[in-house]
């Protein structure tokens, strides 16, 4: 082939694909503009989707607080219920202790006074021996007074 004739060639080859252009631009035009709708549509479905999600979280979400307050609210109903039983449990075994000091104390105050009496009466005979010795000594030295002055009055 001459150089001519693949140049006619060429040239028809070019206004061919220079006669489709145009065309396949509007296709692709077209496609592209369809394409633009498609994926906004998508965009728009998954701002949907994406909000019925975030809904259905903020609903579970909700539904788990409610559930843990539910659950605080029967441990602290729980916790009352021991601390009180707990409470009352020290209370019987502190007067159980008070109660048994008491007897305790009692008993050693008892005690005390049977020995406090004891030392008392024991301390009462030795005061009145040592009276009845001061008295008798007394009488004694009265005796040997009176006897001293009915001498002194013989005497004269």
């Amino acid at each position: 082939m001459t150089t001519e004739e693949r140049l006619y060639k060429l040239e028809g080859i070019v206004e061919g694909v220079m006669a489709t252009l145009p065309e396949r631009i509007t296709s692709l035009e077209n496609r592209m503009d369809l394409l633009r709708q498609e994926i906004k549509g998508d965009i728009v479905g998954l701002r949907q989707e994406l909000k019925g999600e975030v809904v259905a979280l903020r609903q579970e979400f909700k539904a788990e607080m409610a559930a843990l307050r539910q659950e605080f609210k029967a441990d602290m109903a729980a916790l009352r219920q021991e601390l009180k039983g707990d409470m009352a449990t020290l209370r019987q075994e502190l007067k159980g202790d008070m109660a048994a000091l008491r007897q305790e104390l009692e008993g050693n105050m008892a005690s005390l006074r049977q020995e406090l009496k004891e030392d008392m009466v024991s301390l009462r005979q030795e005061l009145k021996g040592d009276i009845n010795t001061a008295l008798n000594r007394l009488m004694l030295y009265f005796s040997a007074l009176a006897v001293i002055l009915a001498l002194l009055t013989l005497w004269r």
